[in-house]
């Protein structure tokens, strides 16, 4: 199949290129948001192929993946010269829960009869509001990083991309709280201002499993990638109990909570503890391994992307 998609969240296009198609992605001069191209910092199979804005409009499509309302609304007719749903099949991936407040949760997508919109959390589903729009839930697939947690350095790391723009949405101001129990490393993208570092993805991993904890204090997100990385690399798990968490991390996994104290305890036991650390990472990683593999998302896709272009 020939799909054609933006390059708009590179941890989840890496695994979603993994599958048997071919994939096409916008490339333009200077690479702005609407033509990223190829990634640059993960590795993409040869199957995934720039594609100019002039290639675009006589390019063979079987479906088309959309990510923002700005692909829906104008980019996809700008680029391949066809309307999304009528002239081409068309999923629109939602990978975010909505903004608040829950009142005002109506998806871009919503009450149209053309596009199928695909979640990637069962929680995200149950808050936006898409009227009669068909809708499905395939939840995150991880290339699997390897175990290499040694947590031998008694600190926490956290993943995080801009944290001072998301600032409460991902409990930025958390950080100087969580530091009182135990040293904390920042990993990510605009993290530098905090003290933070920004690593290639392998490198981080190779960082971030030396840390003896995964530290996710995200208020209001879509689940996020890094969580489960994290959990794959064999990392225990110490998280608010929001979103969709509280459902992917398992008992003995870690210890989820929306109490501060109760987080505070774990940091410090664990701390002391590394055998029992170790032991919630082993957990952590079977169960991310089962549920986020790469096998179970890429057969979830293959049946979706069948079914809007039979």
């Amino acid at each position: 199949m020939r799909i054609f998609l933006w390059h708009v969240h590179g941890s989840w296009t890496t695994t979603f290129v993994q599958g048997k198609h071919e994939y096409f992605v916008p490339v333009l001069p200077d690479r702005p948001p609407d033509g990223l191209g190829r990634a640059r910092t993960w590795e993409w199979p040869s199957s995934v192929v720039e594609v100019s804005l002039e290639e675009a409009g006589s390019l063979d499509v079987d479906v088309l993946v959309l990510q923002r309302p700005s692909e829906l609304h104008h980019l996809a007719r700008r680029w391949l010269r066809r309307v999304p749903g009528r002239d081409v099949p068309a999923i629109y991936l939602e990978h975010n829960c909505p903004e608040l407040p829950v009142t005002s949760t109506d998806h871009v997508a919503k009450d149209r009869k053309d596009v199928v919109v695909v979640h990637v959390t069962h929680f995200n589903d149950l808050f936006w509001d898409t009227g009669v729009t068909r809708r499905r839930v395939i939840e995150h697939g991880v290339v699997d990083p390897g175990l290499r947690y040694s947590g031998d350095l008694p600190r926490a790391a956290v993943v995080v991309n801009e944290p001072l723009r998301r600032g409460r949405a991902v409990g930025q101001d958390l950080y100087d709280d969580f530091r009182r129990t135990i040293p904390l490393d920042l990993f990510g993208m605009a993290t530098e201002p905090l003290g933070g570092v920004d690593l290639p993805q392998a490198a981080m991993f190779d960082e971030a499993a030396r840390r003896r904890v995964y530290l996710h204090p995200v208020r209001w997100t879509s689940l996020g990638l890094s969580l489960i990385e994290a959990m794959q690399l064999g990392m225990p798990v110490i998280a608010l109990g929001t979103t969709e968490v509280v459902d992917a991390v398992p008992p003995g996994a870690g210890v989820v909570s929306n109490r501060l104290d109760v987080l505070h305890a774990a940091l410090r036991r664990l701390c002391e503890e590394p055998e029992e650390a170790a032991e919630m990472g082993r957990i952590a990683r079977r169960s991310a391994l089962g549920r986020f593999g790469l096998a179970r998302f890429l057969s979830d896709w293959d049946a979706v992307l069948e079914e809007v272009t039979a």
